[in-house]
Parts: C-alpha cells; sequence; structure tokens
C-alpha cells in the first residue's frame, strides 16, 4: 500500500511539472537556432537557400510525423489559402530576414530581438480591438521600445554601428511572426490539426522559394559522408521542426498562456548559445536590453489561464 502511495504521489509531481519540462525543451532548442543560422552563413550558405532547406527539411520531418499519427493536411481552396498566408508571414520572409541578418550580427543580440514578438502581438490585436487596453501590458512594449533603443542608438551597444540595419532588419522580422501568431489566432479554426498545418505550410515555403534559389543560383552541394556543413543544416530543419512541434503540443495540453514562457527561455538561452559556441561578449547596453526585454515580456504576458 505504501508503494503504491509512493508511486501515484511521484506520478503526480511528474505531470505537474512535465509541461514546465516541455517549455524548457523548446526554449533550448529554439534558442539555439539563432547560432545555427550563423553558423551556416559562415560556412557560405545563402539566405534564401538556407531557408528552402529549413523549410523543405522541416517538412519532411513533419510529414513522417503525420503518417504515425495518420493525420494528415487537408487540400482545398480554403486550406490552401491558410497555408500560403503562413508560408509566406510565418517561414519565407521573416526565416530569409533572419538568415539575411545572421550573417552580420551575433547570434545572442538575434535572441534577443525575437522577444519583440509578444510585444508587436498584443499592439496589432490592441488596436485591430482583439484585445483590450491594459496598462500593464502597455508599459510592456514601451520597456521593449527603450530595450530596442538601448541596443541600436549608442555608439558602443553593437560590436560595430553597421549592424544598426541588420538589427532592424531582424525586428521587422519579428513583426512577421507577429502576424503569423495573429492569423493563426482569429483565422485558424481551434478544430485544425495544427501540426499537419505546419507541414503543409513548411512544404508551401519550399515550393514558393525554390523559384527565388534558381534565380539566385543559391543552392549548395551536399556532400556524403556528411560535413560540418550538412550536420548544421540537419541540425537547424531537425531542431527548428521539433521545437515547434513541442511548443504546439503545450499549447495543447497545457494553454497557450502558459506556453508563451518559452519566450523568456528562448531569449536567454539564444544568448548563452551564442556565447558558447562563438564566444560572443556582449556591451552592457546589451544587457541592460535583454533585462528591459523580459520585464517587458513578463508585462505583455496576459495572466489569466486559457485552456486549448
Amino acid at each position: 500500500m505504501l508503494n503504491t502511495n509512493i508511486e501515484v504521489k511521484t506520478s503526480s509531481v511528474l505531470k505537474q511539472f512535465f509541461p514546465y519540462l516541455l517549455i524548457f525543451f523548446v526554449g533550448i532548442t529554439w534558442g539555439i537556432t539563432f547560432s545555427l543560422s550563423r553558423m551556416a552563413t559562415q560556412f557560405g550558405a545563402s539566405p534564401t537557400g538556407l531557408t528552402f532547406c529549413q523549410a523543405f527539411g522541416g517538412g519532411l520531418l513533419l510529414l513522417v510525423v503525420c503518417l504515425c499519427r495518420g493525420k494528415f493536411p487537408v487540400f482545398n481552396l480554403q486550406s490552401f489559402k491558410h497555408y500560403l498566408v503562413i508560408a509566406l508571414v510565418g517561414t519565407a520572409i521573416p526565416s530569409t530576414m533572419y538568415f539575411y541578418a545572421a550573417a552580420h550580427v551575433p547570434a545572442g543580440i538575434l535572441a534577443i530581438t525575437i522577444a519583440l514578438v509578444p510585444m508587436l502581438t498584443y499592439l496589432v490585436t490592441w488596436v485591430l480591438g482583439i484585445d483590450s487596453f491594459q496598462v500593464r501590458r502597455v508599459a510592456g512594449i514601451l520597456l521593449g521600445f527603450v530595450a530596442i533603443l538601448l541596443l541600436s542608438m549608442p555608439d558602443s551597444s553593437l560590436p560595430e554601428p553597421g549592424m544598426v540595419k541588420w538589427v532592424m532588419l531582424s525586428l521587422v522580422a519579428a513583426a512577421f511572426y507577429a502576424i503569423e501568431g495573429i492569423y493563426l489566432e482569429v483565422k485558424i479554426p481551434t478544430s485544425t490539426d495544427l501540426i499537419a498545418l505546419l507541414c503543409a505550410s513548411l512544404l508551401t515555403t519550399a515550393i514558393l522559394i525554390l523559384p527565388v534559389v534558381y534565380i539566385q543560383d543559391a543552392f549548395f552541394p551536399i556532400s556524403f559522408p556528411f560535413r560540418q556543413f550538412e550536420w548544421v543544416l540537419v541540425s537547424l530543419a531537425l531542431v527548428s521542426s521539433s521545437a515547434y512541434v513541442v511548443f504546439l503540443y503545450t499549447v495543447k495540453i497545457a494553454g497557450a498562456v502558459f506556453a508563451t514562457m518559452a519566450g523568456y527561455i528562448i531569449t536567454i538561452s539564444g544568448v548563452f548559445w551564442g556565447i558558447l559556441f562563438f564566444q560572443e561578449v556582449h556591451s552592457n547596453w546589451v544587457w541592460a536590453s535583454l533585462i528591459l526585454m523580459m520585464g517587458g515580456m513578463a508585462l505583455v504576458t496576459p495572466r489569466e489561464q486559457t485552456n486549448e
């Protein structure tokens, strides 16, 4: 009887902390994509070629997941519209922008800019009347704005003043991710299988960007056995897709509000992955920007728990 009680309590504790393990996994894995992107560009890979590789590789991975689950993307006019919009604003445009920026900006700074997504999301939903005005959340947006100023305006903030335009490009990419999140919330039916949706959207991205890759002659040769470059490409597709799948699963079992906590870990781990892989050294302005961005995210994140 005692053993049974211990097993029940252990199971209860594991069940309670399991969602926290999931968001920790999402944060650590998604955070490393900034460093992987920088590695890939240092090997000479083009941004459009990387976007194609990430989308095609991730789409194939999720197609295998769909096969295992027996749930596949739906193909009709309305579904194709969703795939097209998500492909453009969620992958093709922002990923290419981030890959361009990754060639010029430290991985840790890229990770800080992604923290702007929830703030921009709330700003747009408030303006459109989807969300209500809250002083606390508006204060969070203002903190995020100040964080960006600290990141870009002081001459000693970035390693080189010329990086500012690439930081701005990454901020535009973050805006596209915010638009994607709003579109998913407003336009996608709650009954939609999100893994199948993501699979079809990634494959649509690969089809859309393929002509651009061909025109730019942005293909890069793949060698067998794999060298370090090929392993970086595989890791980028695998990590980004698996992190997205686990994030969606976290939303399903713990709610969307809880899942947004992964954003803190993504940003912080992205900074420290950059330190680990590239020995990045940041100025005090950058660290101050990181602290303000975390504070802004904490204020913007809704406190009410929602059930998905």
